[in-house]
């Protein structure tokens, strides 16, 4: 049995831009798989009584900071963007979809989304642009339209963010391998051993 990693990620989430691009790196090393798990982190976080905007300004300040050390460290771009937090219920169903058109292309789509929101401080929230996204990877705009827009990717969309809750989820990223949960990007090295125990 192929090993994998649970990915659970939502685009609002600095740590999860980042783990986006390292973790595929420590799976393709690991001979494992990344299975692309997007969520709701509004709804989790509704459970949990964190709210982002309720942040003290010297912690704020300091995690901004932290994120452009990170970025200098991996050498990914990073921009913090001029909408913060923002809406990304549609850029989380255009996962979904893009998943429904081609299996493969939940990967690419997820990190192109990324890149738009984190590193160019484009409008993710906007249906427009994740079609134009979309397109840039190779996916049929209608197919795709008509998936992102169903009640069915709707409920999918709800269903993975509840079953995370399930299994213990508060945050993003958060990684699975089997039943060992990680959470934060400074814990991919971690996912890396258990994946080696696999």
């Amino acid at each position: 049995m192929k090993k994998s990693v649970d990915f659970y990620f939502d685009f609002s989430s600095t740590n999860s831009y980042f783990a986006a691009f390292l973790l595929p790196a420590i799976c393709e090393r690991s001979g494992a798989t990344v299975n692309w798990l997007p969520i709701h982190l509004a709804s989790i976080f509704r459970g949990t009584g964190f709210t982002v905007t309720e942040m003290n300004a010297p912690k704020s300040r300091y995690l901004w900071r932290d994120h452009q050390r990170y970025a200098e460290i991996t050498g990914l771009p990073f921009k913090r963007p001029s909408r913060f937090p923002i809406k990304t219920s549609i850029a989380l169903r255009g996962v979904l979809a893009a998943r429904r058109i081609a299996e493969s292309a939940s990967a690419e789509f997820s990190q192109a989304v990324f890149r738009a929101y984190w590193e160019r401080d484009e409008d993710i929230s906007e249906s427009r642009l994740i079609v134009d996204i979309a397109e840039s990877v190779n996916l049929d705009s209608g197919p795709f339209l008509n998936a992102i827009d169903s009640d069915e990717i709707r409920s999918e969309l709800a269903a993975i963010t509840a079953r995370a809750i399930e299994r213990g989820v508060f945050g993003a990223p958060t990684f699975f391998v089997g039943n060992e949960m990680f959470w934060g990007k400074d814990r991919l090295d971690l996912v890396e051993r258990e994946l080696h125990k696999v």
